[in-house]
């Protein structure tokens, strides 16, 4: 019958410590600069060139359908 059996299959020695490894990530962090940059561009950089585009795109196009009576050429 079906069951849960303990190991039935033979566990691969290194994925079990890269599984190891990747759950306990945080207990192994620290900071350098290049996680420091890292952690800059994404939170703080990026984030800003997105709203630096969005605000000078802001009202630059009119994307409004047009209606029944509205020219094509316009």
């Amino acid at each position: 019958m079906a069951g849960h059996h303990n190991l039935p299959l033979k566990q691969d020695p290194a994925l079990a410590k890269f599984n190891a490894v990747y759950v306990n990530r945080h207990k192994y962090f620290r900071w350098t600069g290049r996680t420091a940059r890292i952690t800059f561009a994404y939170m703080v950089a990026f984030p800003a060139l997105i709203t630096y585009i969005s605000y000078t795109q802001d009202g630059k196009y009119d994307y409004r359908g047009k209606r029944k009576g509205d020219s094509l050429l316009a």
